[in-house]
Order: structure tokens, then C-alpha cells, then sequence
């Protein structure tokens, strides 16, 4: 699939050079974000590193087969799609709400008829992102993996008009 013209910037496929863009997007702005709700600076400044995810990204390529990004001169949001699962969306903090994070998620609706997430429960503007943008909240949840903290599943109930045609 090529790449879609949007507003000034664009959508493509990730690729090995934008691996360092896409480890400093997903490590600040998850910092950013879930500090406030998961309390644990041992994992937010200690764990979570910019340079071993990297890392991660060089050494299996493969890693990057479902990743998408804005690039709009560089990289400013990536959107991870699995089948009509979006496993994650995040615009640099620098860049938010300017838009980004809506083209990503048309891009993922359209092209993908990508229709479910799961969210964090506490992540208040999250949900009120994707409610604005058609998804709404189930019933399901569950529990982050190694937190106390929930997951809540986020459905679109109506199919991209691509699906449709």
C-alpha cells in the first residue's frame, strides 16, 4: 500500500530509519501520559529507555511490519495496527493535538477498518479522543499486565465506507 497525502504531512509504513523517532515518541509521551497514573518513577525513568528500544527495533525489523507513521519533514505520530486492532497510538507531546492523532486513526479506520482498541480506564483523554472519533466504551476490561491498573475495549460499531464499497 502506498503512502496517503494528508493535510501537510503524510502516512507511511515505518521503516529503519525512523526507529529512533519512533523509540522517543513512544517512551516520552508514555511518560508523559501514564506517570500520573501508574505512580512508578522506578519504571518510568528506569525501565522505559529510549536507546534499548531502539535497540529492540534494529535488532527484529519485524517489529516495525504493523507500524505506520506521520511524517511531516519527520516522524511526529505512529499508529501500531493489527488486524482491526489499533495497539497504539501516540503523537509527540510537542505535536498534539494539531491533528496528527485524528489522520493516524482515519488512516487506521479507512485503509485497515481498524474498529478496536483497548485504552487505559484512568486515561480520561484517551477515551474522550476516540469517543470523538466514533469508538465507544464495552463492557470488557482487564487488567495491565504487572499493574493494578484496567484495560477497557473501545469498539467502532460502523465500518469504514471502504469496507462498505
Amino acid at each position: 500500500m502506498s503512502s496517503k497525502e494528508i493535510s501537510r504531512g503524510y502516512v507511511r509504513k515505518a521503516a529503519m530509519q525512523d526507529v529512533s523517532r519512533l523509540a522517543e515518541i513512544l517512551i516520552f509521551t508514555k511518560r508523559m501520559h501514564y506517570r500520573s497514573i501508574f505512580h512508578n518513577d522506578k519504571v518510568s525513568f528506569g525501565e522505559m529507555q529510549v536507546l534499548p528500544l531502539a535497540q529492540e527495533y534494529l535488532s527484529e525489523p519485524g517489529k516495525l511490519e504493523n507500524i505506520w507513521v506521520y511524517d511531516d519533514e519527520f516522524v511526529k505520530g505512529i499508529i501500531r495496527i493489527e488486524d482491526s486492532w489499533i495497539r497504539e497510538l501516540y503523537v509527540d507531546f510537542f505535536f498534539q493535538k494539531s491533528g496528527i492523532g485524528t489522520e493516524l486513526l482515519n488512516f487506521a479506520v479507512q485503509e485497515y477498518d481498524a474498529r478496536k482498541l483497548f485504552v487505559l480506564e484512568k486515561n480520561r483523554s484517551a477515551i474522550d479522543f476516540y469517543e470523538k472519533h466514533g469508538f465507544s466504551l464495552t463492557q470488557e476490561r482487564r487488567k495491565e499486565q504487572g499493574t493494578e491498573e484496567f484495560l477497557v475495549k473501545m469498539e467502532r460499531l460502523f465500518p469504514s465506507r471502504k469496507s462498505i464499497l
